[in-house]
């Protein structure tokens, strides 16, 4: 969640830092600010609301003079979001600025024995301890590193730092601790930021911290550090995609790229896995699976439900028992798990705070560790003892559309992969499934234009205040993340419910004119749907159906229908989506919402 960016160099540092924060907009905000270091001094400014505000305040950052500075956009935990709990944060004498990513848990402890020492607290924030604590140690010892180090040292939570001193011209310091934060290596500047969008029109070349660590960066060098002030060397990863990935390129908005980009994402995921007819995991043993009693996945939000909609393949291809577990809530039980465990953990980012701390519960508890996740490098992808990279490209948008698709698509591939590991499938179905995969992004390409009748489909029912998703077997998990995109973006009460349930109380809530997405791609299910069609339709709802292409006994009982191309059953969620991904998309345009920067939501949600 939120964002920071730091930058020195030879060019003004204000529009840089501006143009970053721009950039990290989609991870979620409610105020920024910079500071920038200009002959001993710092200068600052400030704005609740969008980036939009501080940079009219600052005339794009012209007003704001000086060649190295730090920059945030903040997400309110500690203190409204007002100018005055906006980052950067200044110590009591200008000495010092400071932002930061993270929670700092013991910061009532610390605000208590600074305000003894004479320090004055501006804000209500917990990161306002953090430039006292660098005042209160560097006038001790006169030296900025060592204030740095002894300043992290005292704090318990999780952090990523950015510090200027005013004594210290053309230097900025980077600090992390269970947050995400990266450098970048330039020539004559460097940067460091959350996110490589916001330091990608600048440089490709990347340097990843890891906990405990923290950075000096001048214009010309980067030193890196352990906690106790040694110099590591650190290696620097080429990203592979350029800013046109980043940019809307010609689409109103991220989202909608990103729905379109499926196909090509869910290739690259697929495509270079699939050797000779055969599906083979970089840096994974033929005997992965060898003395594994049960699988757990384990992730948040929209990684969760293609959790459960992986989960359905791998135990009927591995026949394995497969757990479903929210890592919010695993991460504080006391879980049956041991070394015959195989935890999978998904996450985009790689960086979600409660599944980081679920992969760190369960390696503790002997637990084979597998992360599928989109960015290289990222926290969870080395806590992991193995890893599955999506290769999706960069996700802008704050609801996730090709991220969900490409990870259902490695769980499905790892389904194959392990059940002809196993002895669990012939050759012939081995085969077949291979194919299968190899033509899901052809078969998504055409539930994209199976479906133009989707933007007047929202025109019809956007109005709808509430409305209920309803599927068996693999089409309830779809209608999970069906129903959760439709909130998200949209804002509208939206609940998914397995059909089974529909008698045990759900159906209370059905009455006139109320819409309800049915989804009943399952054919050996699909009697069972129409049954529960025929429940809704009685007490007045209106139904718009998901079925296979070809399906013509639907239109005795729906009111509107939405296609899909037939493919292997075990493989349809990440087809069947695509369709409600433009649904939902389509209805919150038509509500006028910030379909790329939902209210009240982030990208990467780093804190709990």
């Amino acid at each position: 969640m939120c964002g920071i960016v730091g930058y020195t160099g030879a060019q003004s540092a204000a529009p840089i830092l501006l143009a970053g924060l721009k950039n990290l907009e989609y991870r979620g905000y409610d105020s920024a600010g910079i500071a920038v270091l200009d002959k001993g001094a710092i200068s600052m400014a400030k704005a609740s609301g969008q980036i939009k505000n501080l940079c009219q305040k600052t005339n794009d950052g012209a007003e704001l003079h000086g060649s190295a500075g730090i920059g945030h956009t903040r997400w309110a935990t500690h203190g409204a979001p007002t100018d005055t709990n906006a980052h950067p944060h200044l110590s009591n004498d200008g000495k010092f600025a400071v932002v930061h990513n993270g929670i700092i848990e013991n910061y009532m402890a610390l605000r208590e024995e600074l305000m003894e020492e004479g320090f004055v607290f501006a804000s209500e924030t917990d990161t306002e301890v953090i430039v006292h604590l660098l005042d209160l140690y560097f006038k001790a010892t006169g030296d900025c590193k060592l204030a740095v180090m002894k300043a992290a040292s005292r704090l318990e939570g999780s952090y990523a730092l950015g510090v200027i001193c005013a004594e210290r011209p053309g230097r900025v310091y980077a600090v992390k601790e269970a947050s995400p934060l990266i450098l970048g290596v330039g020539i004559g500047e460097n940067f460091f930021a959350s996110d490589v969008t916001a330091l990608i029109a600048h440089t490709k070349n990347i340097i990843y911290l890891d906990d405990g660590e923290f950075a000096e960066i001048t214009p010309d060098r980067i030193t890196v550090y352990d906690c106790a002030g040694t110099p590591k060397k650190k290696p620097i990863f080429r990203v592979a995609w350029d800013i046109e990935a980043a940019e809307k390129g010609g689409y109103e908005h991220f989202m909608l790229k990103e729905i379109m980009e499926q196909p090509r994402a869910l290739k690259a995921t697929i495509e270079p896995r699939i050797k000779d007819g055969r599906i083979a995991f970089e840096g994974l043993p033929d005997d992965y699976l060898a003395g594994i009693e049960k699988i757990v996945i384990s992730a948040c939000g929209s990684a969760y439900y293609a959790g459960c909609a992986g989960r359905y393949a791998i135990e009927e291809l591995c026949r394995i028992p497969v757990e479903t577990e929210l890592a919010s809530e695993l991460r504080y039980r006391n879980p049956l798990i041991d070394e015959h465990t195989l935890l999978i953990v998904i996450s985009q980012s790689g960086e979600t705070a409660d599944t980081i701390a679920a992969v760190r519960e369960c390696k503790a508890r002997g637990a084979k560790t597998l992360a599928i996740v989109n960015v290289v490098g990222s926290t969870i992808a080395k806590l992991a003892d193995n890893v599955i990279y999506t290769w999706a490209g960069p996700e802008i948008a704050v609801a996730t559309t090709k991220g969900y698709t490409t990870q259902v698509a490695a769980l499905n591939m790892f389904a194959v992969y392990a059940a002809e590991r196993l002895g669990r499938i012939s050759p012939e179905r081995y085969a077949a499934l291979v194919e299968a995969l190899r033509s899901m992004p052809e078969r998504v390409q055409r539930a994209i234009d199976l479906n133009k009748n989707i933007p007047e489909l929202a025109k019809r029912y956007h109005d709808n205040q509430s409305l209920f998703f309803i599927g068996r077997n693999i089409d309830y998990a779809i209608c999970l993340e069906g129903s959760l995109k439709l909130k998200e973006i949209s804002y509208l009460h939206s609940e998914a419910y397995a059909a089974g349930e529909l008698k045990h109380g759900t159906i209370a809530l059905i009455e006139e004119g109320r819409l309800v997405i049915s989804v009943a791609c399952h054919e050996a299910l699909f009697d069972k749907m129409m049954s529960n069609i025929k429940e809704v339709k009685a007490r007045g709802a209106k139904v718009l159906a998901v079925v296979l292409e070809g399906n013509r006994r639907i239109f005795s009982e729906a009111d509107d229908v939405l296609f899909v191309p037939v493919g292997e059953p075990l493989f349809m969620a990440a087809i069947e989506i695509v369709p409600l991904q433009l649904f939902a998309y389509h209805m919150a345009r038509e509500n006028g919402c910030d379909i790329d920067k939902p209210k009240n939501l982030a990208k990467s949600v780093t804190v709990e």
